[in-house]
């Protein structure tokens, strides 16, 4: 773990913000999705997407699988004791202490670097995908594509969709590369925008894969990092670092098993 060399354009904005986008109208449902990709290649153009990604938006298929994800998020509205029941906190924080025991040189140099402790990185990795066992099965180009056509929240999706045809440019990803329902990708489901600006080659291969778990790995505590991290301050509700942990995912069961299991690793 001896590179840390972030690849994405410093300072990446995505501020097509939606203005530019008003010319791709939104659709609940797939009748309106080729119109509008054709007038959101448009923008994506504008937006300096290439030739890779505009082929691979122009190949995106409506994901009937994502918008019915979308729409049954239930695990999101229990009680913390119910939702950390159902993610299996106990067997996340055994596995993540095996993880952190059976390799803590990996893991002490991204604290080091980040100033992230392995407990949270542990957490987020446990939760997101059960440390890699599963990294999703929609094809990310078309997951997110989807979500930026679709009326409920384009304003939030439209920068991912864009961060999605910048990573098909760079060789990131592909038009068929899978992931989660939301167009989530990796160790740790990045949104694809998230991925384009903190993605980070710690393996040294001279790319960003979030499908290698120290790329994943450190790009995850480069974006808590950025994000306002401070080292050695708490993590729990309260503290410092808990308002950190909201950037990574809005729901406040969610922020609240992060730092519970995270405490439980580390400890």
């Amino acid at each position: 773990m001896s590179v840390f060399r972030t690849l994405s354009a410093t300072g990446f904005i995505f501020a097509l913000t939606v203005a530019t986008a008003t010319a791709a109208p939104c659709g609940n449902n797939a009748n309106g999705f080729e119109s509008w990709k054709a007038a959101f290649a448009k923008d994506a153009k504008a937006a300096g997407v290439g030739q890779r990604g505009l082929q691979a938006l122009a190949s995106a298929r409506y994901s009937t699988s994502t918008i019915q994800a979308d729409r049954n998020q239930r695990s999101f509205k229990y009680s913390l004791s119910k939702f950390m029941a159902v993610r299996g906190a106990d067997t996340i924080v055994a596995q993540g202490r095996k993880r952190k025991a059976g390799n803590p040189g990996f893991y002490q140099s991204l604290e080091k670097h980040f100033g992230v402790p392995a407990g949270v990185l542990l957490a987020i990795h446990g939760m997101e995908t059960g440390f890699g066992g599963f990294m999703g099965d929609t094809p990310v180009v078309s997951a997110i594509t989807t979500l930026a056509y679709d009326c409920r929240r384009p304003q939030f999706f439209t920068p991912h969709a864009i961060g999605a045809l910048k990573l098909v440019d760079r060789g990131t990803i592909t038009a068929n590369t899978r992931g989660a329902k939301h167009g989530e990708l990796g160790h740790t489901q990045f949104l694809p925008g998230n991925a384009y600006t903190y993605g980070i080659d710690a393996s040294g291969d001279g790319r960003v894969d979030l499908y290698n778990l120290a790329d994943a790995l450190a790009s995850t505590a480069n974006f808590l990092r950025k994000k306002g991290w401070k080292p050695g301050r708490g993590y729990q509700e309260g503290q410092t670092n808990f308002r950190v942990i909201k950037e990574w995912n809005a729901a406040s069961v969610y922020q609240q098993a992060i730092a519970i299991m995270g405490a439980r690793i580390d400890g």
